[in-house]
């Protein structure tokens, strides 16, 4: 099983930009084992919801709220993926993670994720 740990969330302002990045831990052959990487997001009360994902091809996908300011992307084994953040509001803020072929969303394991928060 690969560890992922989130950083490079911060306080914004609205319009303004944040990089995430997800540190992976595990063995090389685990990590290039994966198909989809996901970024998730929770903001306080609300349900957990996938913001964007990758695949091993490179195709990507997005939730229709971050269409046209996010763009996720492939890194290396370490940090096997990213995900920059333009043009932030305020309903940006959230508590950002990241997965691998979904197994915190099956695990229910989250860690700590990294705290995006979007206010002036």
């Amino acid at each position: 099983q690969v560890q992922l740990v989130e950083s490079g969330g911060g306080l914004v302002q609205p319009g303004g930009s944040l990089r995430l990045s997800c540190a992976a831990s595990g063995s090389i052959a685990s990590i290039f084992s994966i198909s989809t990487w996901n970024w998730y997001r929770q903001a306080p009360g609300k349900e957990r919801e996938s913001v964007a994902t990758i695949t091993n091809t490179g195709s990507t996908n997005y939730a229709d709220s971050v269409k046209g300011r996010f763009t996720i992307s492939r890194g290396n084994a370490r940090n096997p993926v990213s995900l920059q953040m333009n043009n932030l509001k305020p309903e940006d803020t959230a508590v950002y993670y990241c997965d691998a072929d979904r197994q915190r969303l099956r695990s229910g394991s989250w860690g700590q994720g990294t705290q995006v928060t979007v206010s002036s």
